[in-house]
């Protein structure tokens, strides 16, 4: 599968079930310290699975193995392609003698991994990986608060019927 799906979809589930519940519980009892309180463990979800779970290092050991089984494939056993760490980010340096058309085309090659946000020749970081899980984790806790509030106002809809 994919390395991006393997470590998005969890931390983006694991935050709309959280908005979900954290706006059901909120809208019923209109109280705004519950909805703060499950953004924040939304948030903490997604930073627990990217550090003590494991998640980053699983995802750093795909994309490199995936980087160095197409160097191989390309017979540049002598490059090595490592994704920028401290911060984790999903830029992918390459270090190695090659010559000039072999450093553009390999550049081109390893842009289309899976993971990869770009891969380059230089030391330069891009976005850190917990940040963009945490944008995940904030975008699955707004959908799930969307859902919850949809809830209550069909359940508000429906109380206003006397039978």
């Amino acid at each position: 599968m994919n390395p991006l799906w393997d470590y998005f979809w969890p931390v983006f589930g694991f935050a709309v079930l959280v908005g979900l519940l954290g706006g059901l519980m909120g809208f019923r009892r209109r109280r705004g310290w519950i909805f703060a309180a499950a953004a924040l463990l939304a948030l903490a979800g997604a930073g627990l699975w990217h550090g003590p779970l494991g998640a980053a290092d699983r995802f750093a050991n795909v994309v490199e193995t995936s980087a160095k089984r197409t160097l191989t494939d390309w017979e540049m056993t002598q490059v090595q392609g490592r994704l920028h760490h401290g911060p984790l980010t999903r830029h992918l340096m390459l270090t190695g003698p090659a010559d000039d058309f072999q450093r553009s085309q390999l550049v081109i090659i390893l842009n289309q991994l899976p993971g990869v946000s770009r891969a380059t020749w230089s030391n330069s970081a891009g976005i850190p990986l917990i940040a963009e899980a945490a944008i995940a984790a904030t975008l699955g806790f707004l959908i799930g608060l969307l859902l919850a509030y949809l809830a209550e106002l069909r359940r508000r809809y429906n109380a206003e019927w006397k039978w």
